[in-house]
């Protein structure tokens, strides 16, 4: 099994890489939407605590899609290869609309499976997280 890291992609929160790949199969570690080399989350507005006071779920979602694009490109795959994505979202009533109208607009040609859970946080102060699944 092969570990493989994105230069452009955000650097992980913990001790796991950006995919590992298992034969033809490529297995990502959750992504969100932050920026590589900053606190930066597109969309997001925190206060002197850092709790969220305001977010704009579409642009954490394109900036989602670009870091899943920057893994799978350094990985040797791409995003036509996607076979399978798990989205989380921290509030589903109000985001998957939103979420659903941009996925729908990236995934025209290739319809990955997909699974939408609605989760009470994620490690840090995003609404998205993607965790995927593609060939090579």
């Amino acid at each position: 099994m092969n570990t493989l890291n994105s230069d452009k992609a955000p650097e992980p929160v913990g001790a796991y890489p950006h995919a590992r790949r298992v034969g033809n199969l490529l297995f990502l570690s959750g992504v969100g939407p932050r920026k590589r080399g900053s606190k930066e989350i597109p969309g997001v507005t925190l206060d002197a605590q850092g709790n969220i006071t305001s977010y704009d779920i579409e642009q954490q979602c394109h900036s989602v899609f670009q870091n899943v694009r920057y893994v799978l490109e350094a990985s040797g795959s791409k995003w036509e290869n996607l076979v399978d994505v798990t989205v989380f979202l921290t509030n589903m009533k109000q985001d998957f609309p939103v979420f659903n109208k941009i996925y729908a607009e990236y995934f025209k040609e290739n319809q990955p499976c997909r699974t939408t859970i609605e989760i009470n946080a994620l490690p840090t102060p995003i609404a998205i997280e993607l965790k995927c699944i593609a060939t090579i």
